[in-house]
């Protein structure tokens, strides 16, 4: 993740919060029963929320959040629970001792090489650490699809010619392989949440708040971004129109990873 480009705006972020946070949650409900970690880290932590949900449930640990947005920090401080927040990359990360429990939600898939990386977090662990991780499965959903066939077509394409966006994940196997390497007890499982949105261009205002951050960087001119989000939008909402009650469903599965260092 970085802070420019893309740049982070916590409040668009969190109009979708409930929605967002549900897997999060089921994240950390399927850590290993018994852990007590006491060196916790939150890769990624955003508005620390969760780095506060795990400083809640393990008063007596030493809970670092880390993100690279200002913004999202900025809002993190703001909480009670005593908690060490970093700004910084998870690209060049190190633990200065090694964590006994890595959360990474929603963040990872901003990075590229995967085996690598998660080689690298792994080695970060104590042994009988744990790190848990859950990514989208954005790349292959069909509002992506459409952001970037929007993105190829008008003109702002060269603007956006070269942006990166979210890449495809692995498959499952391949994160096996590269955790089984140093750890055990690995749980891979995959879900896709039917989310039920509400609002007017529902699901642009979802994208708003993540996959097109490196877009809306990249657009400078007012003008041309506006154009760009409204020939999306009216893809979008083609794809996903509003049902008679007003909400608009659209489907987006994530993969979860959960291991536990030898």
């Amino acid at each position: 993740m970085t802070d420019t480009p893309p740049a982070w705006d916590p409040h668009q972020y969190s109009r979708f919060e409930r929605e967002r946070d549900r897997a999060a949650h089921d994240l950390l409900a399927r850590l290993p029963d018994g852990l007590s970690p006491g060196e916790i880290w939150d890769l990624g932590c955003g508005t620390g929320q969760h780095a506060a949900f795990l400083k809640r449930r393990q008063p007596d640990a030493r809970v670092h959040g880390m993100d690279s947005s200002h913004a999202m920090l900025e809002q993190a401080r703001g909480r009670d629970e005593d908690i060490d927040w970093r700004l910084g990359d998870i690209a060049d990360w190190a633990p200065e001792r090694p964590a006994d429990l890595i959360l990474a939600n929603a963040s990872l898939h901003w990075l590229p090489d995967h085996a690598a990386l998660l080689r690298r977090l792994t080695g970060g662990l104590a042994a009988g650490g744990v790190i848990a991780v859950q990514m989208p499965m954005a790349h292959e959903t069909r509002h992506h699809t459409l952001m970037r066939e929007v993105a190829a077509d008008g003109p702002w394409a060269a603007a956006l010619d070269g942006v990166g966006a979210v890449a495809p994940l692995l498959q499952p196997e391949a994160y096996y392989s590269a955790l089984a390497e140093s750890c055990g007890e690995i749980d891979i499982w995959s879900t896709t949440y039917l989310q039920a949105l509400t609002g007017a261009d529902a699901v642009l205002e979802w994208m708003k708040g993540t996959a097109l951050r490196p877009y809306l960087a990249a657009l400078t001119e007012e003008v041309t971004r506006r154009a760009y989000l409204d020939a999306l939008g009216a893809r979008l909402s083609s794809a996903f129109p509003p049902r008679p009650d007003g909400v608009t469903l659209m489907p987006f599965p994530r993969l979860f990873l959960v291991a536990r260092k030898r």
